[in-house]
Order: C-alpha cells, then sequence, then structure tokens
C-alpha cells in the first residue's frame, strides 16, 4: 500500500550543477566546515572526519600532480576497498585529468589484466591489500606508466606515493599553478568506464559522462531528502554504480556526511559508531537483518510480541499515528537509535520485509536501475512509496513497456540524460540497447495506473514454454526462497528429452542446519532429494500449473556471486551438480502440466 499519497507530486528543491566538478566546488563553498566522510586509518580505530574543504583541496592537489606526472586525457583505473583515498584518487582524475576507470577488487587475475589492457589504462591507483595480484595481472602489459598506491608513504621501487603526490600537488598550487583548478569540462564526453559484472569475454565497458552522473543525482535528489545531520554508512563496493551514484555522489551534493564500513560483518557496530541515519544495501543485507530481528525475537522468548507490535502498528498507520520508534525502541537500538532510511536496490526486494521495516520505523523502499543508465531508471519517493514496486520513474525520465503480452508485461525501456553514451569500443552492442534514444533495458516489468514500476524478470532469463507461456524465474525463486530448507536456488528451463519442452528447474542450495533439524540428522543424496522435492512440492501449490518446479537438482556449494552478492546465473554456476535430480522424479515421469 503507498504511503503519504499527499507527497505524490512533490518534489525537493534542487541546485542546478552541469559537472561533478562543479558539485564538488559548490558543495566545498556551500558547506565548507561540514563533514563529508567519517573513515578509518587504522582499521579498528574510531572514526575520523574528512571536512568538504579538505575534500576539495586534497582532489586539487592530487589532480594538480597528476597534471604534472603528463596524464592529461589518459585512462586511469582505481581499484581497492572502499576508503577516502578511493574517493579522493576518483575525483581527482574525473574532475579535470582524463577517463577514470574504476575496478572491481575482486576480479580475479586474468580478468583483470584483460580489463586494464581493454581500457588503455595509462596509470592505476590501488590499496596495498591488491598489490601482489596486481602486479602479477599487469605484468608485460605495455603503456602503464605509474602504479599508484594509496597506502606507501614514500615512492620506491616503481611504486608511486599517493601521500607523497597530494603533497607536491599542493606545493604546485602555492606556487600559483592553477592547471588543475582551472580546468574545463565538457559534461558530454567519456569521463567514466565502467564495466559491468560478468566474465571477461561477457563485460562490456559502459561509457558514462558528467552529464549522465550529475542529471542522475539531481533527480535523485528530488525525490530523496539528505540533511547536514544525515550520515549515510557505505555498505557495498563503491565501484558500482548503485553506491557511487546514489550514495556517494548524492550525499556530497546535498552535503550530508557519508561514513566509510569496515565490512559486511562490522555493518551493526559501524552503525552504532557513526550513528548512521541512512543506509543502502542489496537485498540479502536487510534480509540477513531482518531475519537476526526474528532470530533474536524468538531466542529471548519476545516474538509473540514483536508480532502483535507489527499489528498494532499496521492498525494505527492506518490513522496516521507515528508512534513505532517506540514501539520498536530495541530494535532501534540494535540499530545505533538514529537509523531513519534504508534503501534497497540491485535485486529484487521481498515486500513484506519492506513492510516490516516501516512499521517498525524505519522508512524503507527499494528503486531499480542498471549501470548503463548511471544506475537508476525508478524510486520511490521518501514520503511515498509501495513495497511491492520498484517505484515511479525518476524526475526528467521517460519509461515504456515494449512488446507487451495479454497481462501487460513487455520489455522495460527509458529515455533520459543519464542514459549511457554506449559501450566502449563495441558499436554492434550498443546498437541492440540504444535506438532512438531510448536504452532498451533487458527487463521485463509493467506499469500500473499510478505510474509505478513492477520488475518481473530478465529478458534473457525468461523461460517460454511450447504452448507460448512465459516463465519468469525470479518469481518462481521468490516462492522458493521464502523456504526455511532452501538456502540459494537458481531456476531456469532445460529441455526434455522426451517432450522437446522446456522444464522449470530449480538448482538448489540446502540450509542444510535445518533441513538436519526437521530431519533429525543428516540425509544421505536420495533421503535430501527426496526432502527438497516435497517442499518444492508444497511450495508449487503457490503458483499457476505452467510455473511449477518440475525438476530439482542439489547442489552442496554456494552459488558463485558478483561483488555485490548477487548470484551469477550462468558459466560456473550451472556446470555439473554435487548430486543428480532421482530418475523417478524427474520432469517427464509424471508429465507436464501446462
Amino acid at each position: 500500500m503507498a504511503s503519504n499519497k499527499k507527497y505524490k507530486d512533490s518534489y525537493y528543491p534542487i541546485r542546478e550543477i552541469k559537472s561533478v566538478k562543479e558539485m564538488i566546488d559548490s558543495s566545498a563553498g556551500l558547506f565548507p566546515e561540514r563533514t563529508a566522510y567519517l573513515h578509518k586509518p587504522v582499521p579498528g580505530g574510531h572514526y575520523q572526519p574528512v571536512t568538504y574543504r579538505q575534500l576539495k583541496e586534497d582532489i586539487d592537489a592530487l589532480g594538480t600532480a597528476l597534471l604534472r606526472l603528463g596524464l592529461k586525457g589518459t585512462h586511469i583505473a582505481v581499484i581497492g576497498e572502499t576508503r577516502y583515498e578511493w574517493m579522493v584518487a576518483d575525483l581527482a582524475v574525473l574532475n579535470g585529468v582524463g577517463v577514470v576507470v574504476p575496478l572491481d577488487r575482486e576480479l580475479p587475475e586474468a580478468e583483470l589484466r584483460n580489463l586494464c589492457e581493454r581500457a588503455h589504462i595509462s596509470a592505476i591507483f590501488y590499496s596495498s591489500k591488491l598489490e601482489r595480484k596486481l602486479f602479477r595481472a599487469l605484468e608485460g602489459i605495455e603503456g602503464i606508466k605509474y602504479r599508484i598506491s594509496m597506502d606507501a608513504r614514500k615512492s620506491e621501487d616503481g611504486t608511486v606515493s599517493m601521500q607523497e603526490l597530494i603533497e607536491a600537488g599542493r606545493k604546485l598550487m602555492l606556487s600559483g599553478n592553477r592547471s588543475y583548478i582551472d580546468a574545463k569540462i565538457d559534461p558530454e564526453v567519456m569521463s567514466i568506464l565502467l564495466f559491468t559484472s560478468g566474465t571477461t569475454g561477457l563485460a562490456k565497458g559502459v561509457m558514462l559522462s558528467h552529464r549522465n552522473i550529475v542529471s542522475e543525482v539531481m533527480n535523485m535528489s528530488m525525490y530523496v531528502h539528505v540533511s547536514e545531520d544525515d550520515i549515510s554508512l557505505s555498505i557495498l563496493p563503491i565501484h558500482h554504480t548503485y553506491e557511487y551514484t546514489c550514495n556517494h555522489m548524492t550525499v556530497l551534493y546535498q552535503g550530508g556526511t557519508m561514513a566509510i564500513c569496515e565490512g559486511l560483518k562490522h555493518i551493526v557496530k559501524n552503525m552504532n559508531e557513526c550513528h548512521a541515519t541512512i543506509m543502502l544495501g542489496v537485498p540479502q543485507v536487510f534480509e540477513l537483518m531482518h531475519k537476526r530481528i526474528w532470530t533474536q525475537a524468538e531466542k529471548s522468548g519476545s516474538a509473540e510480541k514483536l508480532r502483535k507490535g507489527l499489528m498494532l502498528a499496521r492498525r494505527l498507520e492506518r490513522f496516521n499515528i507515528k508512534s513505532m520508534r517506540k514501539l520498536f525502541k530495541d530494535v532501534h537500538k540494535a540499530f545505533g537509535g538514529n537509523m531513519r532510511l534504508f534503501i534497497a536496490g540491485a535485486a529484487a526486494m521481498d515486500p513484506v520485509i519492506i513492510e516490516d521495516f516501516n512499521l517498525m520505523g524505519i522508512n524503507m523502499f527499494q528503486g531499480y536501475g542498471l549501470t548503463e543508465n548511471s544506475p537508476i531508471v525508478a524510486v520511490h519517493r521518501d514520503r511515498y512509496h509501495d513495497a511491492a514496486s520498484v517505484g515511479p520513474a525518476m524526475p526528467n525520465t521517460e519509461i515504456r513497456i515494449v512488446d507487451q503480452d495479454e497481462d501487460g508485461i513487455g520489455e522495460v525501456i527509458t529515455r533520459n540524460d543519464s542514459v549511457m553514451l554506449g559501450y566502449y569500443e563495441d558499436p554492434e552492442a550498443t546498437a541492440k540497447v540504444l535506438k532512438d534514444g531510448w536504452l532498451y533495458t533487458g527487463d521485463y516489468g509493467y506499469l500500473d495506473d499510478r505510474g509505478f514500476l513492477f520488475i518481473t524478470g530478465r529478458k534473457k532469463n525468461v523461460i517460454i514454454t511450447r504452448n507460448g507461456k512465459n516463465v519468469f524465474p525470479e518469481e518462481v525463486e521468490y516462492y522458493l526462497n521464502k523456504s526455511d530448507y532452501i538456502n540459494e536456488v537458481i531456476v531456469r528451463g532445460e529441455e526434455d528429452a522426451k517432450s522437446g519442452d522446456l522444464v522449470v528447474t530449480a538448482h538448489i542450495v540446502p540450509n542444510f542446519p535445518e533441513i538436519e533439524k526437521a530431519a533429525g540428522g543428516p540425509l544421505e543424496d536420495e533421503a535430501l532429494h527426496r526432502f527438497l522435492k516435497k517442499e518444492v512440492d508444497r511450495i508449487n501449490d503457490n503458483m499457476s500449473s505452467y510455473k511449477r518446479v518440475k525438476r530439482i537438482v542439489v547442489r552442496k556449494e554456494e552459488f558463485e556471486k558478483t561483488s555485490t552478492r548477487k548470484i551469477k546465473r550462468f558459466g560456473a554456476n550451472m556446470g555439473e551438480a554435487e548430486t543428480a535430480p532421482a530418475p523417478a522424479e524427474a520432469a517427464g515421469a509424471d508429465g507436464l502440466a501446462d
């Protein structure tokens, strides 16, 4: 159910900017002594503040030094964990040096080498944690003039110290060098080269401009407000556009503070330490937090009290009575006592979890986007949203549904200033997704009468049965993932040898502790398969006959994932499973009901 309909046509005021450089300069002028970042120079230590004034000074100093090195107009990569030095390096390159190439720190050596070669980089900033892997990956690649360490105090053995570069840049500026400060930005040209996740051969280089980023930031800021008192905890990989644009850039634009999380294991601890008020995350993070709330309630004997509290909050909400923070003070205390906003993205989110957090007094909603759109296409206003939807189109954004079926479901296409310039050195791939100014997302969905977008699945994942029915694996996975006995699952269509039709098949990673608890101990492969088949049959009753899972494949290892914890649907994940389906239970044994 949508909340606060009176806000459906309201927008927060924004200031116009034409480039990221203008954004940083204006924010530093408007909020010079506010804290831009909270970071921990020493792991496990205390958070240290960096003001907007200091941030701009560091960016300008580093940029000046990079120009002195002769790197104007070159491609410069940045790789490492989310940290203050990463932000400074990225912004310094972006705001007057050349093209920044953010790289995923979890890439294996072969993929890292491939992307560095494809991007034609002339320099790379790196964290010392990645030095060995990076240097092995770069061995023999020509054209890389500088390897710049975020940690080295001195330049030596072919490594340049970022710290020394900043100091050198400061001296140059004090002597009157304004080459970087006065650098002109063309907002229309490629300034960011960002590779999509995927194997070496599949990763595409998305070309983004200053206009792409700042239009996204301004549009986001019309829907979601960040105040000077807000502290956003950064938990996602910074090289992803979701974290980069929607958190990092938007917070800096609005004058808030970004606190850098020490890692997924430290979320709650860091939340308490920095007094976070906002957090962007992927569904898996919020699902774990939600599960822990209930687990703790069960252990303490307060689960029934929690259930009654949610029922009461739901009734109070109908009368617009907001007393949720008092009702759920223990939940808020666990999150540091200040958390007010959760935003989910990067994958589909269970609306029940969104509703629960809203009832508990933490405003929560989700959005939808893709790297090729910098990334957000649709997102909710922070005062008007629907748990099941990904929201209406962003301001100044058009969304259409093309090639619709009888239910109004079709491919989502969008047109706005955030659409990428194209894929780097790949005109054929670009032509497939950019047509007459429209970005063809490859996602299926529909729009309701309020203009809210609902995503049903990926075009390339859809299973089309022989009689023309469309089965969206993501929908089937949603139901399967609700089971306590299923840890992870991928659903896909697999051809049946007898009928020649595509069979809805679930590749399942079991939740072994829960199964053993229910079964009274460990199960052998055949018994485990029977147990899960019975559970899947129970879940099938919630779905139309043509969507029912007809075959299951059990695997004992978790699926390979991206750095944002999304399961990779293709490649190694679809290799040989550790236990094959029992012959009598395979599709075709009991026919295919459509």
